[in-house]
C-alpha cells in the first residue's frame, strides 16, 4: 500500500523516474528530489511533507504545503518515491481515515538522481590543460622504471604505480578533451558573454601557451621513458605482476580467466598512454594533435577579437545587412513595397542628378510610361528652375568627419613587422651550418628558445623504439630538424635568460625551409 495519489502532471508515461523532468513543474520536482538525496546524505530516510515543505530554497518554496504533498504523489506514481502510512502522530481514531503519509526514496528514484547529478556535472564541466598531470605522469614513469630493474618487482608497489599513473593519464586525457571543446564554444561565442570573453582572454592564451610549453618539453621525456620501459619487454612483466594481483581478489567462476584479462586491461592501457606521446603505425600522437590544436586556438581567438572590435566600431558586416534586407522582404506587405525596397537598396531608380517636381510625378503615376521606352520618345521631364539656375537642388550640410585611423594601422603594422623581424631572427639564430651537437648550440634568446622546444617537441613526437635518427618539420613548415642519437651518454646544455635547459645530447642539422622564398 503506498496511499499515491495520479496527477494530472503524469503525461509522461513510460519516462519512469524520469517523467517529472517533462512534466509542467520539473523545477519544483527537481528541488523536491534534492530535498530527499540531501536528507539521506544526513542518514535521513523518511521525511513528512512539512520537512520537505522547509527544505525547498525560498524562491522555490510554494504559497501552501498541499502543492508540495500534491508533487510527493506525483513522484511516487513515477516511482521515485515511496509512500508510507504516517503513524506515528496517530492520537485518535479519526486520524486514521486522513491521508498522512511519509516518503523515501526509491531504489529507481535514487539511481536517476545519481544519473542526473554526473550529466549536470558533464554539462557545466569545462576541463583544464593539466601540466600538473604531465610531471605526476613522469613520476610513475620514472618509478616503473626502479621497478622494472628489480629482479622480482613488488606486485603491490607495481600495482600501485600503475593504478595511479592510468589515474592521472585518463584525468589528463578527459580534461583535454574537455577542454578544447569548451575552448571551441568559447571561440564559437556559444553561450559566453562578450565583455567576459574580452576580459579573460589575455589569461586564456597565456593558459595555452604556458600549457604547450610544457607539453613540448616534458611530452618528450614522457616519450623517452615509455621507450625506456618498452625495451626488451619489460613493461610486460610489471603488466602481469599488476594483473596477477587484479587476479587474486577474482570469484571462482571468474578465477580461470581474471589474469588474462586483467593483463589485457592493463595492456589496452599502456597502449593507449604510448599512442598519446608516441606516433605509430602512421598515426599521429595525440599529444601533438593537442599541440596542434592548442596552437591552431589563439590565432581564432585573436580573430574573434578583431571581429569584436570591428563590431564595435561600427564596421559593417556585409552577411548581417543582407539577412537584415532579406527579412524586410519577408516582411513587405505587397509588391510595390517590395520593389520600392528594391530601387531604395540597390539604387535602381531614375538618374540622381535630376529630381522632379510634384506635377510630373502625379503625371507619370497617372499614365505610367513603360521601362523598355526609349528616352527620345518619352514625354520630357520637367526640371526644378532651382536647380537649372543654381547647379543645386538642396543645401548640402557638413559632411561627417572622418576618423582618422592612419596612427593605428601604422602601430599595428609596427608591431607586425616587429614579431616577422624576431621570427626571422630566431629562425637564422637556430640554423646550423651542417650538423652539429645540441651542446654546441650556446646561448639562446626567449623567442629563439620557444622555437627550438617546438622543433625539439616534433622531432621527439616521431621517435620510435629503435629509432636512431628522425626528422620532422615545424607546423608551418617553415624549418626543419634532424636529430640523431649519441652513443656516448653525453649531457647537453643549452642556457636562456630563464634558467639552463639540459638533456641527452644529440647531433642536430636545423634547415630554414624559407630561405630563398621571402626574397622573391
Amino acid at each position: 500500500m503506498n496511499g499515491s495519489t495520479t496527477s494530472p502532471e503524469t503525461g509522461a508515461e513510460g519516462f519512469g523516474p524520469f517523467a517529472h523532468l517533462t512534466a509542467p513543474s520539473a523545477a519544483l520536482y527537481r528541488q523536491v528530489m534534492r530535498a530527499f538525496v540531501t536528507a539521506k546524505e544526513r542518514f535521513a530516510v523518511h521525511l513528512r511533507p512539512e520537512d520537505v515543505y522547509g527544505a525547498l530554497p525560498p524562491e522555490m518554496r510554494p504559497a501552501e504545503v498541499d502543492a508540495v504533498t500534491k508533487a510527493l504523489d506525483s513522484l511516487v506514481a513515477w516511482g521515485n518515491l515511496r509512500a508510507d502510512p504516517d503513524t506515528a502522530r496517530v492520537t485518535a481514531v479519526e486520524d486514521f481515515y486522513r491521508k498522512r503519509f511519509i516518503y523515501q526514496l526509491t531504489h529507481a528514484g535514487e539511481s536517476a538522481e545519481e544519473a542526473l547529478a554526473v550529466y549536470d556535472e558533464a554539462l557545466g564541466r569545462r576541463g583544464a590543460l593539466q601540466a600538473v598531470a604531465l610531471h605526476d605522469i613522469v613520476t610513475q614513469l620514472r618509478a616503473l622504471l626502479v621497478l622494472a630493474a628489480e629482479d622480482e618487482p613488488d606486485p603491490a608497489k607495481t600495482h600501485l604505480a600503475l593504478d595511479g599513473l592510468a589515474s592521472r593519464f585518463a584525468a589528463l586525457a578527459d580534461n583535454a578533451r574537455a577542454f578544447m571543446g569548451s575552448l571551441q564554444r568559447t571561440i564559437d561565442l556559444h553561450d559566453v558573454e562578450e565583455e567576459a570573453f574580452l576580459a579573460y582572454k589575455d589569461r586564456l592564451i597565456q593558459y595555452l601557451e604556458r600549457f604547450i610549453q610544457d607539453l613540448i618539453t616534458l611530452g618528450g621525456r614522457i616519450a623517452r621513458l615509455i621507450l625506456e620501459l618498452e625495451e626488451d619487454g619489460r613493461i610486460e612483466g610489471l603488466l602481469w605482476a599488476a594483473a596477477a594481483r587484479e587476479a587474486a581478489d577474482a570469484s571462482p567462476e571468474e578465477a580461470p580467466h581474471a589474469e588474462r584479462e586483467a593483463c589485457e586491461r592493463w595492456s589496452g592501457r599502456w597502449n593507449g598512454l604510448g599512442g598519446w606521446f608516441l606516433s605509430r603505425d602512421g598515426r599521429e600522437a595525440q599529444a601533438r594533435l593537442l599541440r596542434s590544436r592548442a596552437l591552431g586556438a589563439i590565432p581564432q581567438l585573436l580573430a574573434v577579437v578583431r571581429a569584436l572590435n570591428e563590431r564595435r566600431s561600427g564596421r559593417s558586416d556585409r552577411s548581417a545587412d543582407l539577412r537584415t534586407l532579406a527579412r524586410w522582404f519577408a516582411e513587405a506587405p505587397d509588391d510595390d513595397a517590395r520593389h520600392r525596397l528594391w530601387r531604395t537598396a540597390f539604387g535602381l531608380y531614375p538618374a540622381r542628378h535630376l529630381t522632379v517636381d510634384a506635377d510630373t510625378l502625379a503625371a507619370r503615376a497617372a499614365r505610367p510610361v513603360p521601362a523598355g521606352t526609349p528616352w527620345s520618345e518619352a514625354e520630357p521631364l520637367r526640371i526644378s528652375p532651382q536647380l537649372r539656375r543654381t547647379g543645386s537642388y538642396e543645401r548640402r550640410g557638413k559632411p561627417r568627419k572622418v576618423e582618422d585611423r592612419e596612427a593605428r594601422r601604422r602601430q599595428l603594422a609596427e608591431i607586425a613587422a616587429k614579431q616577422r623581424a624576431e621570427t626571422a631572427a630566431a629562425r637564422a639564430r637556430l640554423v646550423t651550418d651542417g650538423t652539429t651537437r645540441l651542446s654546441a648550440l650556446g646561448e639562446l634568446d626567449p623567442v629563439a628558445f620557444g622555437l627550438f622546444l617546438q622543433l625539439l617537441g616534433d622531432a621527439l613526437a616521431t621517435w620510435r623504439p629503435g629509432m636512431r635518427h628522425t626528422v620532422a618539420t615545424s607546423n608551418d613548415g617553415s624549418m626543419e630538424i634532424r636529430l640523431s642519437a649519441l652513443a656516448d651518454g653525453t649531457t647537453a646544455e643549452i642556457r636562456t635568460p630563464g634558467g639552463v635547459f639540459r638533456g641527452p645530447d644529440h647531433h642536430v642539422d636545423i634547415i630554414d625551409r624559407t630561405d630563398g622564398e621571402e626574397d622573391q
